[in-house]
């Protein structure tokens, strides 16, 4: 059961919590970009660039963000792996 609550957190660096706090942030700011966007509808002189430019600020924390720790980790990972191996060790 507790696998069910913290695989997928795991899966993007961030414990159950944090990820809680993130997905709420982002999930709130989405509703207000729509709640924008339909008073953009409406009148068309509100909001005009509103729903885009969250959008834009939600992709570049979620996704860049995130490429960029995956790249960070993947450059670390390899020498804390050498540093473990008695075959690289002995060289």
């Amino acid at each position: 059961m507790r696998r069910l609550f913290s695989e997928h957190p795991a899966s993007v660096g961030e414990t159950y919590v944090e990820h809680m706090g993130m997905a709420t942030s982002f999930g709130l700011r989405m509703v207000g970009a729509g709640f924008a966007c339909l008073l953009h509808g409406l009148f068309p002189f509100l909001f005009v660039r509103t729903g885009s430019k969250t959008i834009q600020q939600l992709h570049q924390e979620m996704c860049v963000a995130r490429d960029r720790r995956a790249a960070l980790q993947a450059v670390a990972q390899p020498s804390a792996q050498a540093a473990d191996s008695p075959a690289l060790a002995a060289r």
